[in-house]
């Protein structure tokens, strides 16, 4: 079974972009899969509830509600800095719209999930 870590960009992107993400993995996978988030990625979305404009602060909200709701697994990730964490694990699907933390995760030959035309979920 694959593990599929979605990262806090994605979780916004999810809300900003008007896609459903649940299902789009679904449709991208043919696989069996687990999702996952760090909890680094559940901190700064409530760092982005407390201190952000009124559309993050909605995008925060929503995310968190997504991963609560669909009952995703919170990974507890030892370095401090959630990207560095992202691309410190071995044998995990990154799912991510962060194009700096792209780049480092294909440098290590990392699989991605990523929003394609603002509407596919896509594997690389």
């Amino acid at each position: 079974m694959e593990k599929i870590v979605l990262d806090t960009s994605f979780l916004i992107a999810s809300f900003e972009l008007k896609v459903d993400i649940i299902e789009g993995i679904f449709n991208a996978c043919d696989f069996k899969y687990e999702l996952f988030v760090l909890n680094g990625t559940i901190n700064e979305l409530e760092r982005l509830i407390n201190s952000s404009s009124l559309s993050r602060k909605q995008a925060a909200k929503y995310a968190l509600k997504l991963v609560q709701s669909h009952k995703i697994k919170v990974l507890k990730n030892e370095i401090e800095h959630v990207d560095d964490a992202l691309v410190a694990l071995n044998g995990y699907i990154i799912a991510t719209e962060d194009s700096e933390l792209k780049k480092r995760l294909r440098k290590k030959n990392i699989k991605i999930l990523n929003i394609r035309q603002k509407k596919l979920v896509m594997l690389e």
